[in-house]
């Protein structure tokens, strides 16, 4: 397995490609292990085993590492014996280059927004592998702020499935994130659009006096996806108007309240019986 030609510009995965490489041919000791001591007249068939082992990765693991320099960068870092001190050495070359792409890959984690195409799946696991990069840089990001990141990079379409989430006690992990987002994405995804000719009339108007509004466009929501929409993630019923737990949206006291309120009668001619009409309306 070939080791990635380090440049000025990939030092984060040309270390990842060496540690692979060296891991697969069992070099790594030469890495992770101190010499052992120097060989003497007492010591033993293990020992010397033990001392020939290292002493093979440690000339290999420079040999390979050299060489996946690129000569331009080569001559300016200072030679060593062992694969691990030659590394520190690399390090320190590129140690102003790392804080430089450290800083680029937290900007870029913060101000990524999902733009409703790549799929949300890709999107969570392309802000995660930020983070699994800044990790190597050694700007770790725990797990709950990265899904605060991830949740914060969701459009206004996910609105309520953010609400729904700040709801709750638990924190969700990777994994249980990415299975609600799809599922969310999914149930968005029936939403289709629907026509409904609304018409309003003041109350103390008498009948036949009505003013026609113009043809408006809403959403409509299939039968099954409104349903599972309705839901939180412990299967728990929620308000799509006050966002309350334990009630829906045709029974909740704050909604009545809101039409009692609004004196208006309202109309609505609809299309399909699985049509949707938001509350703005």
């Amino acid at each position: 397995m070939a080791i990635d030609t380090l440049t000025s510009a990939n030092y984060a995965s040309w270390k990842d490609s060496l540690n692979l490489t060296l891991a697969l041919m069992e070099f790594n000791c030469a890495l992770t292990e101190n010499a052992p001591p120097a060989l003497t007249d007492k010591s033993t068939e293990a020992e010397k085993l033990l001392h020939q082992k290292w002493e093979r990765a440690n000339r290999l693991s420079l040999i390979f590492m050299k060489n996946s320099i690129s000569p331009a960068i080569r001559g300016a870092i200072p030679d060593a014996t062992t694969t691990k001190e030659y590394l520190t050495n690399v390090e320190t070359q590129f140690q102003g280059t790392s804080k430089t792409q450290a800083s680029t890959l937290i900007l870029k984690l913060v101000t990524t927004k999902y733009d409703g195409v790549s799929g949300i799946r890709e999107h969570i696991l392309k802000m995660n592998d930020m983070a699994q990069k800044l990790k190597g840089l050694s700007k770790e990001i725990s797990d709950g702020f990265l899904v605060h990141f991830i949740m914060t990079s969701l459009p206004a379409s996910y609105e309520a499935f953010k609400v729904n989430y700040n709801l709750q006690n638990d924190q969700w992990k990777m994994d249980e994130l990415i299975a609600m987002c799809v599922q969310e994405e999914e149930c968005l995804t029936l939403e289709k659009a629907d026509v409904a000719y609304l018409m309003t009339a003041d109350s103390k108007k008498r009948k036949g006096n009505y003013k026609k509004k113009p043809n408006v466009k809403v959403q409509k929501r299939d039968t099954g996806a409104s349903a599972s929409c309705s839901n939180d993630s412990k299967g728990k019923i929620h308000c799509k108007f006050c966002r309350k737990v334990g009630h829906k949206k045709n029974g909740c006291p704050d909604f009545k309240e809101w039409l009692a309120k609004k004196g208006d009668n309202l109309f609505v001619i609809l299309e399909s019986f699985n049509l949707t009409v938001p509350s703005n309306t």
